[in-house]
């Protein structure tokens, strides 16, 4: 089964301050999600994953109901457990935001 990559607005501002460098991985690991939604580590949630990039740390909810993946957060070592945190207490928003994306709201 094929998974549809999506982004937060908010993570495309930070993707963009990033180095070519690093946007060019970031646009491969949403290539390789397509097919294997689950790479990078669990955390406390079925839904909500992390990949580290380097120093880097990108957030991303796989949402097997709706075939997507949808990238919030890009975050470090410092700043994870507060970026981690907010998440969490935002996942029903992030679910509404994506189903508005694919039109099923």
């Amino acid at each position: 089964m094929v998974f549809e990559v999506y982004r937060t607005e908010t993570f495309d501002k930070e993707m963009n301050k990033l180095e070519n460098e690093y946007q060019e991985r970031i646009q491969n690991l949403f290539l390789q999600l397509k097919v294997n939604p689950y790479l990078g580590d669990p955390l406390r949630s079925k839904v909500l994953r992390e990949k580290r990039l380097d120093e880097k740390r990108l957030y991303f909810l796989v949402f097997e109901d709706l075939n997507s993946v949808l990238f919030v957060a890009i975050g470090n070592k410092k700043t994870q457990q507060k970026t981690i945190d907010c998440i969490l207490e935002l996942i029903d928003e992030y679910k509404i935001y994506l189903k508005k994306l694919l039109g099923k709201v």
